[in-house]
């Protein structure tokens, strides 16, 4: 039987709970659940809750401890000390993981418990597992996709509905999707961390995710949407990792012009989806929802539910004879749009395709390398500037056929 300590009752603990209590004869038992706030009104006895961590991590009869608090300081201090104590975790804490991934696989190995983190990428899509075991010994060209069903679920209703951004994300946060201060999620901090976690799974590559290029869907503008449907095209929050070469494998997080052939073009409000391109099994897609308490919470029983019969992850991939490398001297084709010329003029594009000026708007198609981007990162913030991918055959229609409004080349 396996007896569990929840640290947390927020909306996937809930959501949780009530997995368990309406699976019949699941083999577990919520024996305490460790809160912050005592006095916030709960669904359960009193006797169930604690403020003390000590009440579950020195409980013996608890061993298993399901982490799903708000702290990523806090999450990665109980995890450390419950594997301590020879308890398995199961966690969803994304930014604890991102941050502290190689230092917790070697704690897995030095105290021989599980740490299991489904509920951490992706929601109720089951790509960890599949990478870890479906996947361990493919040859993986690319893992990407809609990572974050926030940023999803705003851009949907932007393109679908023709909201504006500011309509849009306030409905996401009437619904629950976003946060009061969405940034995680319309930042590309979210997805970021997620795509660390997939990257380890996918690759053995363990990166620390300040390292690695973000940008998100804030500083998007009617004037970038009416482009994108102009070349028949939605713009969709990507996570991307990309192996370059033998040894290489690019990381980044990006809005990205998504033509009506791509299968991310149809994936549409809260769902993420994972593209994975593998040398032998060819692309396969896997489409879920990526929020709420029961999508996140069936990610989290399954993780339980392995427990049973001692499942770990193996990270076969981490001890590689030959390690792949984190790098960004690849370039890419991009559309980025400014308020006027000056500030586009401070970016090293490689090459300029096309670009064009109309009432406080600038922008300029091009080829500018992850490496610039990275380092000119606050600047295109701090201005406002939107950057998005373009892929190849998108960028092929702008270069040989651009409408007649936007052909102004140099």
């Amino acid at each position: 039987m396996l007896r569990l300590g929840f640290f947390g009752f927020g909306c996937v603990g809930q959501g949780l709970y009530d997995i368990i209590r309406n699976t019949p004869n699941f083999p577990a038992e919520v024996v305490r659940i460790a809160i912050k706030n005592p006095e916030k009104g709960r669904s359960l006895p009193s006797s169930f809750f604690t403020t003390e961590a000590e009440a579950i991590l020195n409980d013996p009869s608890i061993n298993v401890v399901v982490e799903m608090t708000n702290s990523p300081d806090e999450a990665y201090q109980i995890v450390c000390e419950a594997m301590r104590r020879g308890k398995h975790v199961v966690s969803a804490n994304k930014k604890m993981l991102a941050d502290n991934l190689a230092n917790l696989v070697d704690l897995q190995q030095q105290t021989g418990t599980s740490l299991l983190y489904e509920a951490a990428a992706c929601g109720s899509i089951p790509i960890i597992r599949n990478l870890a075991e479906y996947y361990d010994n493919e040859l993986l060209h690319s893992v990407s996709g809609i990572f974050n069903g926030t940023s999803n679920y705003i851009l949907s209703k932007i393109f679908s509905e023709n909201l504006d951004y500011h309509r849009a994300l306030k409905q996401a946060q009437e619904l629950g999707f976003a946060e009061t201060d969405p940034t995680s999620d319309v930042g590309g901090f979210d997805a970021l961390y997620k795509l660390c976690i997939i990257a380890a799974q996918s690759y053995g590559l363990f990166v620390k995710h300040k390292d690695v290029l973000n940008f998100g869907i804030e500083s998007l503008t009617d004037f970038d949407i009416r482009y994108a449907k102009e070349k028949s095209c939605k713009i969709k929050l990507v996570a991307q990792a990309v192996k370059t070469s033998e040894k290489n494998l690019l990381l980044a997080v990006m809005p990205q012009f998504i033509p009506r052939e791509n299968h991310l073009h149809k994936v549409d409000m809260e769902y993420n989806a994972v593209v994975v391109e593998a040398a032998f099994s060819d692309r396969q897609v896997f489409v879920g929802k990526g929020a709420g308490g029961h999508p996140t919470g069936s990610a989290m029983i399954s993780d339980i539910s392995a427990l049973r019969y001692g499942y770990r992850y193996e990270y076969r991939k981490v001890s590689a004879t030959n390690p792949i490398q984190y790098h960004t001297d690849v370039t890419a084709h991009v559309y980025c749009r400014t308020r006027n010329q000056a500030e586009a003029a401070f970016l090293p594009f490689q090459h300029i395709a096309v670009q064009y000026s109309e009432d406080g708007f600038h922008y300029i198609i091009g080829t500018l390398s992850f490496t610039e981007m990275l380092m000119h990162k606050a600047y295109i913030q701090q201005k406002g500037i939107f950057l998005a991918l373009m892929p190849e055959q998108v960028y092929a229609q702008v270069e040989r056929r651009p409408t007649k409004r936007y052909a102004v080349s140099v």
